[in-house]
C-alpha cells in the first residue's frame, strides 16, 4: 500500500513537469495566491473576460497540490454550512437563489471540462445518502423532508429495497438521492485547468511560498509581486499566512482507495449509476466508484493538528486506514479480501461559522474565497466566477448572492482550538458507536456537539 505521496489521484495520472518558481520581483494586474481550484477557476474566467490582464499565480508546491488534488471527487451542489443560515440573514429568496446557483455550477464545471478538452472521468450520477440504523433513518427522513421544501433540490426519498437496488449497502434502512452531483477525478480536473489557463496566457509559478498578503502585494522569499488585485485562494493552508493563523481551521480528511474490484464483487454491490455515496453518521463517510472500478472512501480520521499545522505529503496513521477499511467492509462485506492500494490525507478550510465566503475590498485590492468545509469542488467554480465579476466591477446576480463579502470571527487560540475540535469529534464518534449498538434515537451528546460547533459536523 502506498501511504501519502500526496494522493491516489496524482499517483494514478502522474504529476506534470514542474513549473519554474517566481524569478524575482514583478508586477501584475491580478496576483492569485494558490493554484488550486479557486485560483485556477478565477484565472480562467478573468482571462476569458479580459484577455489583456496579466495574471500571475503563485503556488507553494505544484498546481493542485492541496485539497484540489486530494478530495473525494464530489462535484455537488451543497451550500456550505446549509441554506438555513441565509434564510435567517438574507431571506428565503436569497437562499433559494444561492441553491439554484450551486445547481447550475455543477453543470458549468461539466460544460467547461467538455469545452476545454479536460477528461476528468466525470459521471453525473447524483448524490446518494444512505442510513443504516434507526437514528440515522430518522435524520435521513427529516433531512429529506427539509430538502423537499425547496423545489430546486430535487431530492427523492428511497425505501430500503429501492436504496439497496441502486447501491447494496449492508443493512441499509433507506436512502435519499438528488441529481445535482457528479463523480470526478480531482487531479485530472486540476491538471486540466492548469493546462488550460496557461494556454490562455496565465503565468503559474510553482515552488513559491507566499508568507504574507498585504494591500496590492504578495510577499515571497523569491520576490514581491505587486498587483492591483491580490486574491487569497489558499483554503486549508491559510493559517500559514502572516496575520491569518486563526482565520480558517485546517481540518484533516483521509481517503483510501482499494485495488480494482472484480465483476463478481460489483455484481453484489451494484452502483451502476456511479453515484457519490455518503451516510447520515455524525462522523460521516464519503465514497465514489472510480473510473477504473475501485472504491475510494474517506472520513475524518485525526481531525486537526495542534497549532493549525498541515502535512506535507498526505501521510496517514495506520489507525485511520484501519477505521476506513472497517467502514468499507461494513458497508460492502464482499470487499473483505480486497487490497487497499493507497491511503492519503489533506486539509480543508473551516471558518468559525462553517460558512464559505468570497469577497473583495476595493480599497486594498485584497480578494478572497474559501472556507468550503469539504464542499469546494463545485463551490470553487462559483467563487471564481464571482471574483471575476467583483474584480471587473460588474454587478451581477453572482455578486448579489448572500455569501459575498461575508465576514466571520477568528477561531479560538490554542490550546482551546485543539481541545474543542478533538472533543467534538470524540463526541460524534461516541454517538455513532452508540447508534450502531442499537440505540433508537440520536444521542444527546451529538446534539450538544452540534450546538457547540456552531454548525454541526
Amino acid at each position: 500500500m502506498i501511504n501519502g505521496d500526496v494522493s491516489f489521484w496524482w499517483n494514478q495520472i502522474g504529476r506534470p513537469a514542474s513549473r519554474d518558481p517566481l524569478p524575482g520581483p514583478t508586477t501584475a494586474d491580478v496576483c492569485i495566491v494558490g493554484a488550486g481550484y479557486t485560483g485556477l477557476w478565477t484565472a480562467y474566467y478573468l482571462k476569458k473576460a479580459a484577455p489583456a490582464l496579466r495574471i500571475v499565480i503563485l503556488e507553494q508546491r505544484f498546481a493542485g497540490y492541496g485539497a484540489s488534488g486530494r478530495n473525494g471527487g464530489w462535484l455537488t451542489n451543497s451550500v456550505t454550512g446549509g441554506r438555513e443560515q441565509y434564510v435567517a440573514s438574507h431571506g428565503r429568496d436569497a437562499a433559494a437563489r444561492f441553491q439554484t446557483g450551486m445547481n447550475e455550477t455543477v453543470d458549468e464545471v461539466i460544460r467547461v471540462a467538455a469545452a476545454e478538452g479536460i477528461d476528468a472521468d466525470i459521471v453525473k450520477g447524483g448524490e446518494f445518502t444512505v442510513a443504516y440504523d434507526r437514528p440515522q433513518q430518522q435524520r435521513l427522513e427529516a433531512s429529506a423532508r427539509s430538502e423537499q421544501g425547496w423545489a430546486m433540490t430535487d431530492v427523492e426519498l428511497l425505501s430500503p429495497a429501492a436504496a439497496r437496488a441502486r447501491i447494496d449497502v449492508a443493512g441499509a434502512t433507506g436512502a435519499m438521492w438528488h441529481p445535482h452531483c457528479a463523480r470526478i477525478n480531482p487531479a485530472k480536473l486540476a491538471a486540466g485547468l492548469a493546462r488550460v489557463v496557461e494556454g490562455l496566457g496565465v503565468e503559474i509559478f510553482e515552488d513559491t511560498q507566499v508568507s504574507e498578503i498585504a494591500p496590492h502585494r504578495a510577499i515571497t522569499a523569491r520576490g514581491v509581486v505587486e498587483a492591483e488585485f491580490v486574491v487569497r485562494a489558499t483554503e486549508g493552508f491559510t493559517a500559514g499566512l502572516k496575520g491569518l493563523h486563526r482565520a480558517w481551521l485546517p481540518m484533516n480528511s483521509t481517503l483510501i482507495a482499494t485495488a480494482p474490484l472484480g465483476s463478481d464483487v460489483w455484481a453484489s454491490i451494484g452502483w451502476e449509476g456511479r453515484e457519490t455515496l455518503g451516510d447520515m453518521a455524525h462522523a460521516y463517510m464519503y465514497a465514489q466508484r472510480t473510473a477504473d472500478d475501485r472504491i475510494a472512501i474517506g472520513g475524518r480520521g485525526v481531525p486537526y493538528r495542534f497549532g493549525s499545522q498541515t502535512d506535507s505529503d498526505g501521510q496517514t496513521p495506520a489507525g485511520t486506514v484501519a477505521a476506513l477499511r472497517g467502514i468499507l467492509t461494513r458497508f460492502f462485506p464482499a470487499t473483505a479480501g480486497v487490497a487497499i492500494d493507497h491511503a492519503w490525507s489533506g486539509v480543508l478550510g473551516v471558518p468559525r461559522d462553517w460558512a464559505a465566503t468570497v469577497g473583495l475590498d476595493p480599497a486594498t485590492g485584497l480578494a478572497w474565497a474559501g472556507g468550503y468545509v469539504g464542499t469546494g469542488v463545485a463551490t470553487t467554480n462559483l467563487a471564481g466566477r464571482t471574483l471575476t465579476d467583483l474584480i471587473l466591477d460588474r454587478e451581477t446576480g453572482l455578486t448579489r448572492l448572500p455569501w459575498v463579502n461575508h465576514r466571520v470571527r477568528n477561531w479560538e487560540p490554542e490550546p482551546l482550538r485543539w481541545l474543542a475540535v478533538h472533543a467534538l469529534y470524540r463526541a460524534y464518534s461516541l454517538a455513532d458507536r452508540a447508534e450502531l449498538s442499537r440505540r433508537q434515537t440520536t444521542p444527546p451528546l451529538a446534539s450538544v456537539a452540534d450546538a457547540v460547533s456552531g454548525r454541526g459536523h
